[in-house]
């Protein structure tokens, strides 16, 4: 009898009757009308606005989906979408059929919804919007948000599909995120650290509690490496909820190391170690040595997905982890003079990018493109860019919750005593960049993803 790649899984959702919107456009712009609080800022994070009984009644209106779905469920402060990454295409690697949904997208909005690193179509999309817009209309009180339609159109997309596993990003928190009415088979929590405080608390313990919010009572759970009072509140919720929890780097042997060779460069590799896994010094692809960690959180989740059925072959997987790349991370989009995008939008994730350039980009000089959203740590992004950068304009995206970049200006002014050169757009931040560069210097755009998006579709558009 021949091997299932994966076991069953239950039956897809009967059909519903389709909406009006006939053109990409349309259905887009449809879309894009519901309330977005990705682009408003400063959101009270409660149930009135972030409710789970309302996706559940988005989804029992189009058939349940995510019920028919196989999932991993990720949630935590940074490094979400390049676990995603690395995880899926190692799955991939094994002859899987991946959908993957994150946030946010860079470039186009259909990179959220991806089924093997392809994009949703227009033509698909259209068909979801359709599909959801109805029960839009039809709902009695506060009407679905964008994100929660978007959530529940990857879900249909997925089961549509009959992909074999899903891997869902967590939007904003985990305990009322829209993703979170999902049953999965393992969770994953990457680094936690401050961000969205005043949604989810100003203490890492109320930080931790909120993503840890995803955990599913006798359901596996890994994390990465945490600050012991993360691990103490993750653990916690864990044992009320008689969760198996790891964590690597303590139950999960992990360890790595950042070191150059002439034919590799600079990069790091990690080795760990389960009772049914063993990956030794294994490249890790992206550059960085969170990075590392990212990649083994994505290992440990491959490790209990192997342990709940799935057919994983460890050289198979390998092969498919050097084949991961992360549009906005890391990503040199012009050589003369050299341009490098980034969306770190933490202190801890600002704080990574300027480690990873210093150990992997060589320059004589950074100019530093910087500009963020309202409801982020000002203060503690600037102050890990100071560190890195040796001049700073701050300017803002097209998104209209960015923040304004004389109040930028300020803080920067506030926090060092120097003074800083503000732009009104990236167009103009560029221009005071390229007449200061000099030959061998780094322009570097970070702070935003809305602001990295800006910049990939000026030069790679």
């Amino acid at each position: 009898m021949s091997k299932m790649k994966v076991p069953a899984r239950p039956s897809k959702p009967a059909a519903r009757r389709s909406g009006s919107f006939r053109t990409y456009r349309s259905a887009l712009n449809f879309l894009t009308s519901a309330t977005d609080y990705e682009r408003l800022g400063r959101v009270r994070y409660n149930h009135t606005k972030f409710n789970l009984a309302r996706m559940n009644r988005l989804l029992s209106t189009v058939g349940n989906p995510h019920k028919t779905l196989r999932t991993v469920h990720i949630a935590g402060t940074k490094g979400k979408g390049s676990t995603a990454a690395m995880l899926s295409n190692m799955l991939q690697g094994c002859g899987l059929n991946v959908g993957v949904y994150s946030s946010p997208h860079v470039l186009d909005i259909r990179e959220r919804i991806m089924i093997n690193d392809a994009w949703v179509t227009e033509q698909e999309f259209v068909r979801l919007i359709n599909k959801v817009a109805p029960a839009f209309h039809n709902s009695k009180g506060t009407k679905p948000t964008f994100f929660e339609l978007m959530t529940a159109m990857a879900f249909l997309y997925f089961a549509d599909k009959e992909v074999d596993i899903a891997v869902i990003e967590a939007g904003l928190g985990g305990r009322l995120d829209a993703t979170n009415v999902i049953k999965p088979e393992v969770c994953g929590i990457t680094s936690i650290s401050f961000d969205h405080v005043e949604q989810l608390g100003n203490t890492l313990e109320a930080i931790a509690e909120e993503k840890g919010g995803i955990l599913k009572p006798r359901t596996p759970a890994v994390s990465a490496p945490q600050v012991p009072e993360v691990t103490k509140a993750l653990r916690r919720l864990a044992a009320n909820l008689d969760v198996p929890i790891s964590f690597a780097g303590d139950e999960i042997e992990f360890s790595y190391r950042f070191e150059s060779s002439r034919a590799v460069g600079p990069h790091t590799r990690v080795c760990l170690s389960t009772q049914t896994s063993r990956f030794d010094h294994l490249h890790v692809p992206l550059l960085g040595e969170h990075q590392a960690v990212n990649c083994g959180l994505a290992l440990s989740l491959l490790d209990v997905l192997k342990n709940r059925g799935f057919d994983i072959d460890d050289q198979k997987a390998i092969e498919g982890l050097a084949k991961v790349n992360l549009p906005g991370r890391m990503e040199i989009i012009q050589q003369d003079p050299k341009i490098l995008v980034d969306g770190a939008h933490s202190p801890a994730s600002v704080a990574a990018l300027m480690r990873t350039i210093g150990q992997n980009i060589p320059y004589d000089s950074m100019i530093v493109i910087f500009g963020c959203q309202r409801g982020k740590d000002i203060e503690g992004m600037i102050r890990h860019v100071q560190l890195g950068a040796d001049k700073i304009i701050f300017t803002c995206s097209s998104s209209p919750n960015a923040v304004d970049p004389k109040e930028l200006a300020a803080c920067y002014v506030e926090q060092s005593g120097n003074m800083a050169q503000t732009a009104v757009d990236l167009d103009h931040a560029l221009q005071i960049a390229q007449g200061a560069v000099a030959d061998d210097d780094l322009i570097c755009i970070t702070g935003s993803f809305y602001l990295v998006g800006d910049a990939k579709k000026r030069f790679c558009s």
